[in-house]
């Protein structure tokens, strides 16, 4: 059974264990439905949340939002104190954050296709002018033709779309998917390089076979945390939770099976 104790997060109980599934840019956390429902077959429990809540205030900074996020997650009754903090993209970001404030009470974490941080100031620089642009896109320009344009980028080579983007739904959302580049562009994180050593606690870190940016990044990454293994998915790009959502479903189970 699907419940709705938020706008728009959906969790799916099943199992003592609950994994909380943060969706990439442009994205809903109905995004996480397939992938929830293999979770549920293995008894694990999920709950996807809808991150552009947090933005419906005002700007919401990087620094602040992993403090937002334990915050939320402190308050909600669980059936366990067992929590995960999978991440994809963005989501993966924002993970990255949540993971290493001191309120963190997260006991694993499974990021996808993620980036710790531009470290050059001139590609931060560069990242923001190009975000800025997107965010015009996404609140004042054509929908369909933000959405094209997203999607054709080379980083997603013709992968597996979220079903998200071809809902009508996503666009009540423009406002939020704008403040995000801004306030959430990879242009303004601070680089986690140097604190990824902090993060102690089980962490999978998974990235596509084909998404060779992101997989060198996944393997220095993880060279740097005394408790991450790095988990390749066969023939899938970056968009990981959808080229093969099985195959993802079945190493997260894995992991933690093994790991908790």
């Amino acid at each position: 059974m699907i419940q709705y104790p938020k706008q728009a997060d959906e969790r799916r109980e099943a199992g003592v264990l609950e994994c909380w599934c943060l969706h990439g840019g442009v994205g809903m956390a109905s995004d996480w439905r397939g992938f929830a429902k293999r979770l549920a077959a293995g008894k694990m429990g999920s709950r996807a949340v809808d991150l552009w809540r947090f933005l419906e205030g005002g700007a919401l900074p990087l620094s602040e939002f992993g403090r937002a996020l334990n915050a939320d997650a402190a308050a909600e009754r669980c059936r366990s104190d067992t929590r995960v903090l999978l991440g994809y993209s963005m989501g993966g970001r924002l993970a990255l954050h949540s993971l290493l404030e001191k309120t963190a009470s997260w006991q694993a974490a499974v990021i996808i296709s993620a980036h710790p941080g531009l470290e050059v100031a001139a590609e931060r620089a560069s990242r923001c002018v190009a975000d800025a642009g997107w965010a015009s896109k996404a609140l004042a320009g054509n929908w369909h033709e933000f959405l094209d344009a997203w999607n054709r980028q080379s980083l997603f080579a013709g992968g597996s779309m979220p079903d998200s983007q071809a809902s009508s739904r996503l666009v009540t959302r423009r406002r939020e998917i704008a403040r995000s580049f801004i306030d959430w562009s990879l242009g303004v994180q601070d680089p986690l390089w140097n604190r990824l050593h902090e993060i102690d606690l089980p962490v999978l870190w998974v990235v596509g076979e084909n998404d060779m940016k992101f997989r060198a990044l996944a393997e220095r990454a993880v060279a740097q945390m005394a408790r991450a293994t790095l988990a390749v998915a066969p023939m899938t790009g970056h968009r990981v939770p959808w080229e093969a959502e099985t195959w993802l479903a079945s190493r997260v189970l894995g992991f933690l099976s093994d790991g908790l």
